[in-house]
């Protein structure tokens, strides 16, 4: 059962947010390869193809579920933080986008209740290859991957889970280092969430927090 309230608290901060992000200036910081290693900011975050990457240093945090550190873990979409969308309880991000995947409503809301490992887990039934359509679903309501309806349901996603006081400390304990995600994928026709979108929404969301959360 939707809550009124909650519905009514995060229209009403979607609504500031994006107006904040509107005016939010992002300069993604790239990664450079050389000598088969990969720098971001003049720091080697990967020494070679077998290395791991770092997860944190004085210039960044680099988010990745298995990566060295808290922050890292804490930040990924896969740490399961709970929160409600539109009146459901979910129970990671990775489990709303890996239902957007999936074509029946049914299937979505079962994994909406799993968690952030085991949704990622469960691409492996798929029903429906979103990627060839270039459209995903949520609960019968096709969105082209690639456009502005999509990003305007992943920024309500994320206000969402602001209202989780343990996310926006995570995003606060960061400070002024750099959020990034080394390991995302660059292309939208190949995730639902490409670098550069979790890059900007993170450290838009940082940015935001420090003002009104």
């Amino acid at each position: 059962m939707r809550n009124i309230f909650k519905d009514f608290k995060i229209k009403k901060e979607l609504e500031r947010f994006k107006k904040f992000k509107e005016n939010y200036i992002f300069n993604q910081k790239e990664i450079l390869e050389q000598n088969g290693a990969l720098f971001c900011d003049g720091i080697c975050i990967k020494e070679n193809e077998n290395s791991e990457f770092i997860g944190e240093c004085e210039k960044f945090v680099n988010v990745g579920y298995k990566l060295h550190g808290s922050l890292p873990k804490i930040l990924s979409n896969l740490f399961p933080y709970t929160f409600y969308f539109r009146g459901y309880k979910l129970h990671s991000v990775e489990s709303f986008f890996q239902a957007l995947k999936f074509k029946n409503p049914k299937a979505q809301k079962e994994i909406f209740k799993l968690s952030g490992l085991d949704s990622n887990r469960i691409k492996a039934a798929q029903d429906y290859s979103w990627k060839q359509q270039g459209i995903v679903y949520f609960l019968g309501k096709p969105y082209l991957r690639n456009s502005k309806e999509y990003d305007l349901l992943i920024d309500e996603l994320y206000v969402s889970l602001i209202q989780n006081p343990l996310f926006v400390g995570a995003l606060k304990n960061v400070g002024d280092k750099y959020i990034l995600h080394a390991i995302g994928e660059t292309e939208k026709t190949e995730t639902v969430f490409t670098r550069y979108e979790f890059e900007k929404q993170l450290n838009c969301l940082k940015e935001y927090c420090k003002l009104y959360k």
